[in-house]
């Protein structure tokens, strides 16, 4: 880092979900994003000698092109590796891939199809793994959420985020990230699409410590006086042959103009993209002055970055990562 650089905390631990963070380092990091969003000056060589490498399974733009883009940012250098066609564990086992990248490189980013993928990176790898995406959890978007949210509304624990889709990572993260934060979620979702359980008992678990409220409901009319209203495609990534018949299932979910008009004045949209116009959200909507789900796209490269400085803010070298926390996979790894 500059001479002139605040300092950074490090947190020198994985991130594969919100859960491994407390809500102190979830602050701390959306204080340093908000800082880089203000002023990438003092941290331009802050990762300056440093390479991430990135493993994608799924397809990607704004996860690809953040992390990449962000971490020239920082001064550091980024190795994309497609595996869209060939998984990780196909080639050679993912504990001797790892074992591998840690020799060369500072940090893995993996967009993974199976959450039980990063924990064997994670598990494998002296060198922290970030979780860019699973099945189970979406953390570096919901940093991305939070710090929108609290742009729009500083004192985040007065606010309430209605959910509405299917129960799936993004609504994991939201869950998860509410509840270190102590904001109100409504999660509603069609009968049978409800969050995994154990991810709910496990925020519901942490929210007792922060008055957050966490409603389940299948009744959409719950979004109502909301402060944000948020959704997600009906149709994940692999689960394609479904999209017909979620589309009937998930029609009464659909975030039109009528939705936005009964939540609270001058609440705001948000979709962590890519968005189906006319499937699980209307053009007048997501194309309307309450829409930020282009600020939320934004502010994926500054919440990523800001893990990226916490993580690597001790200058930790392979050699010298022993101490990490051996608890990488956090809480939930569901079968």
């Amino acid at each position: 880092m500059t001479p002139n650089a605040p300092s950074i905390e490090p947190l020198a631990k994985d991130l594969l979900s919100l859960s491994q963070l407390s809500r102190d380092e979830i602050s701390q990091m959306l204080d340093t994003a908000s800082e880089l969003k203000r002023d990438y000056g003092p941290f331009r060589t802050a990762l300056r000698d440093k390479t991430m490498v990135m493993l994608f399974e799924k397809p990607s733009l704004r996860t690809r092109v953040s992390f990449e883009v962000g971490f020239t940012k920082l001064g550091g250098s980024a190795i994309y590796l497609d595996h869209q066609h060939n998984r990780l564990g196909e080639r050679e086992s993912i504990g001797d891939y790892a074992r591998n990248l840690e020799r060369w490189v500072e940090v893995i980013v993996a967009r993974t199809f199976e959450h039980d993928t990063l924990v064997q990176l994670a598990e494998a790898a002296s060198i922290p793994v970030i979780n860019a995406l699973s099945d189970m959890y979406h953390p570096c978007q919901a940093l991305a959420d939070a710090l929108t949210l609290r742009e729009h509304f500083p004192d985040l624990e007065r606010i309430k985020l209605a959910y509405l889709g299917d129960g799936n990572n993004v609504c994991h993260s939201l869950m998860l990230i509410a509840a270190k934060l102590g904001f109100d979620i409504t999660v509603i979702t069609p009968q049978g699409f409800a969050p995994n359980s154990k991810i709910v008992a496990l925020a519901h678990e942490i929210a007792n410590d922060t008055d957050c409220v966490i409603t389940l409901t299948s009744d959409a009319s719950a979004a109502a006086g909301h402060h944000a209203i948020y959704t997600d495609t009906w149709v994940s990534m692999g689960d394609e042959t479904e999209a017909a018949q979620r589309q009937a299932q998930f029609a009464a979910y659909q975030v039109t103009e009528s939705v936005m008009a009964m939540a609270a004045k001058n609440a705001i949209f948000m979709h962590c993209l890519p968005a189906h116009r006319g499937h699980e959200v209307v053009s007048e909507v997501i194309d309307s002055p309450q829409s930020v789900v282009f600020d939320q796209a934004e502010n994926r490269m500054h919440a990523q970055n800001a893990v990226l400085l916490h993580m690597l803010a001790g200058n930790c070298a392979p050699q010298h990562c022993d101490d990490r926390s051996p608890e990488h996979a956090g809480e939930i790894v569901p079968g």
